[in-house]
């Protein structure tokens, strides 16, 4: 199967590149629970390349299209973002048993506690937090309309994010197939303090946290997982993802990641252009952490009904009541 993947991958690049290509030392890696990374190198020309291959294996569930993700991670590295480039992106891959693209290799850490190590040793906890925030600037600093492919939105026929996600909170709690207390509470709360409205629409990552970063030594690298990116969505949506207490992986203390404050953070994301609203970040913190919940409740259930026969999955639902604690001591009265 190696040796298949190899060749397909050659086959691919050669076509790409109009000239022969020849691909070894394959490796996967252990990220990403549905699509499948596969390290190698990639010669061509007397030069060596060092690529990743990002495969959806043909049923799996696609949340943008192959090319979509492609082309707004093209964008975002336009526009300084920290993003691996991508050479490559196709839809049809048979042969190597899905969409696929390939991506230039940036070496670093992504393993979040590998990663707060690497900060903690090397004193860059608030650099890679104000990087983050910068980058985070530079991609909501993005038109929207630059996209050519199609992202998924967030919202249906409306103009508010926050009415949006918070309908399908609403609906996602209704299907759970027990009443689940504190989440109909966390869905009240977002509902009496709906915030304003944002001033400008933005492109969203909405996965920009601990564990879909690379870090080195001299702070962050690229920010990886596009597969989720909205349209036109608030940008605070995306600012107030890495500060859910989920992603600080036992350093409590320090809000982004685990590695830093919220100083140094919301700092490089003004610095860089962004305009950053407390009452909208508050909001989104709350949401996301019940947005979490109810994503992991859903595995758990996928996996008893016999839809998703993984232990992952099946252990998805020792965390809930965990991501419930969280959401209430956001919510608790001050």
């Amino acid at each position: 199967m190696t040796l298949d993947l190899a060749q397909g991958l050659a086959t691919y690049l050669s076509e790409a590149w109009h000239e022969d290509v020849v691909v070894g030392n394959l490796s996967t890696t252990t990220a990403g629970a549905r699509r499948h990374n596969v390290l190698f190198e990639a010669e061509a020309g007397g030069t060596v390349h060092h690529l990743v291959a990002t495969i959806v294996p043909f049923g799996e569930t696609i949340i943008n299209s192959i090319d979509a993700e492609a082309g707004v991670r093209a964008l975002a590295e336009k526009a300084g973002v920290a993003v691996p480039h991508v050479h490559l992106a196709r839809e049809d891959g048979d042969l190597v048993g899905g969409p696929f693209m390939i991506s230039e290799f940036v070496p670093g850490e992504t393993v979040p506690r590998r990663v707060l190590r690497l900060v903690a040793e090397h004193g860059i906890g608030e650099l890679v937090a104000t990087q983050l925030g910068e980058t985070l600037a530079r991609l909501h600093a993005v038109d929207p309309d630059a996209v050519e492919v199609p992202l998924r939105t967030l919202e249906v026929a409306r103009d508010e994010p926050t009415e949006a996600a918070l309908e399908a909170m609403t609906l996602a709690v209704d299907q759970l197939p027990q009443r689940r207390p504190v989440l109909e509470l966390g869905l009240r709360w977002l509902e009496r303090r709906l915030p304003a409205t944002p001033v400008r629409r933005t492109i969203v990552h909405s996965d920009a946290r601990n564990g879909n970063l690379i870090v080195g030594e001299d702070g962050l690298r690229a920010v990886l997982d596009w597969e989720g990116a909205l349209a036109s969505g608030d940008p605070m949506q995306d600012l107030a993802w890495p500060a859910l207490r989920m992603w600080r992986f036992r350093n409590e203390t320090a809000e982004i990641g685990g590695f830093a404050g919220r100083a140094p953070y919301i700092a490089g994301y003004e610095s860089a252009g962004g305009t950053f609203d407390e009452d909208r970040f508050e909001w989104w913190k709350v949401e996301g952490t019940l947005r979490w919940a109810v994503g992991l409740a859903g595995q758990t259930v996928a996996f008893l009904d016999g839809r998703v026969p993984s232990i992952v999955m099946a252990a998805s639902g020792r965390r809930v009541s965990e991501l419930e604690w969280d959401l209430l001591m956001l919510i608790r009265p001050r």
